[in-house]
């Protein structure tokens, strides 16, 4: 497959994983156009970690120095129990002996990051937005990827490959597994949020507090720019298990009346919580959720990337980073295939399914195993901090490399 001649390589979806697929495979030498069904795309969201392995990625395509600009380089979690006391710290990033570090940033402006980037290398004509894909087909010979637009009308994209980015709702991976893997809902309802505040610790440092009810709250400062002003960003997400709570899995408007009474009795001294959650400009809500792992992603010329190959629970901060991850891969696959697409998707399911996979299955078992500790001394805590965290990472550890 050559980068000038072939009608190029179609991906669905701008988010994080097709923006750096599309960034990638460029930077290889290969025609891109992505199609995004939004009509503007912007910065929203909150706060995403973005972890070593994707950073050194993102930097080898030139983004260290806009990222350092961007981020926080954080370098520590810090396991706390609901009155602030402190159970287990955990290095990261450069801390933790990495070569690069662990970022925690705001997620549209990451995103908004790669957009800009790839106006300025492949074009703004490269990605077609208010535009939604329908569907495919294929054969030995290219893809046609059936779109409407926002308009009413519908057309045809011909593409050597189609990849689809487009999502945990994916309708490429809907096509291609009809009756595989269904959404798969928890209890665990999430709340999340930003908020400015004076300061958090050393403006560098991640909690992760609980309960013994498993109530657990997530919080991290995510902007430098932010901290050049003397005030921290702070991205927080807030988790209660809701059984009989049957309300929607996507990302909607939340209530504090909802949120609230789950950490009344939570006081850390330091921090006010209440006041922090409640300053928060909006409140997102939804439910955890993530998808059985599938055993193959694609077919032919088709495949999928990101969270539309493999959704994940948020616990364990590796969404964005597995997205970066299979995006580099299958550009380094694809720009030594030829004329085998099959081959190179083939190549490139090989290395990242069983890895991803890995992180979904490792995500569960420390979600599972972190409520368990819920009702536990502050030493078995401890202790079973040290071993789900060791273990943890060395599932990421694992499942993190990349060809080049």
């Amino acid at each position: 497959m050559t980068g000038t001649a072939s009608p190029g390589i179609v991906i669905a979806g701008a988010g994080i994983g097709g923006l750096a697929a599309a960034l990638a495979l460029h930077a290889r030498g290969l025609r891109v156009t992505l199609v995004e069904e939004a009509e503007e795309i912007r910065p929203l969201g909150v706060g995403i970690n973005i972890q070593p392995a994707a950073i050194g990625e993102l930097t080898a395509l030139g983004l260290g120095g806009k990222l350092a600009a961007t981020g926080i380089a954080t370098r520590e979690h810090r396991y706390l129990d609901h009155k602030g006391t402190t159970v287990w710290t955990e290095a990261r990033g450069i801390a933790a002996g990495n070569d690069f570090p662990q970022y925690s940033i705001h997620r549209g402006e990451l995103q908004m990051m790669l957009l800009d980037a790839v106006h300025s290398r492949l074009g703004v004509d490269a990605i077609r937005t208010a535009t939604r894909v329908r569907g495919f087909e294929q054969d030995a010979d290219g893809v046609r990827v059936q779109v409407s637009s926002r308009s009413g009308g519908e057309s045809t994209l011909e593409a050597d490959a189609l990849v689809a980015g487009d999502g945990m709702h994916s309708v490429i991976r809907a096509q291609l597994h009809p009756d595989g893997s269904p959404l798969r809902r928890t209890p665990v309802r999430m709340w999340r949020g930003l908020t400015e505040i004076p300061e958090f610790i050393d403006g560098r440092t991640m909690i992760i507090a609980s309960d013994d009810r498993s109530n657990r709250m997530v919080a991290y400062p995510c902007s430098r720019p932010h901290a050049e002003r003397g005030k921290v960003l702070l991205n927080w997400v807030c988790l209660a298990a809701d059984p009989e709570w049957q309300g929607e899995v996507q990302l909607s408007p939340g209530k504090f009346e909802d949120l609230l009474p789950h950490f009344a009795d939570w006081d850390f001294g330091w921090l006010d919580i209440r006041a922090a959650l409640e300053s928060s400009g909006q409140l997102m809500h939804h439910v955890m959720a993530d998808r059985d792992p599938l055993p193959s992603w694609g077919e032919n010329r088709v495949t999928l990337l990101g969270d539309a190959a493999h959704p994940m629970y948020p616990i364990g901060a590796n969404g964005g980073t597995q997205a970066i991850l299979d995006g580099v891969a299958l550009a380094a696959e694809l720009a030594d295939a030829g004329e085998d697409v099959p081959g190179a998707f083939k190549r490139y399911e090989s290395v990242r399914l069983p890895a991803a996979n890995a992180i979904v299955e490792a995500n569960r078992s420390m979600d599972h195993s972190e409520r368990t500790l819920a009702e536990s001394s502050v030493d078995e805590m401890a202790a079973g901090l040290e071993t789900i965290t060791t273990d943890y990472q060395d599932v990421v550890d694992r499942s993190s490399a990349t060809r080049h």
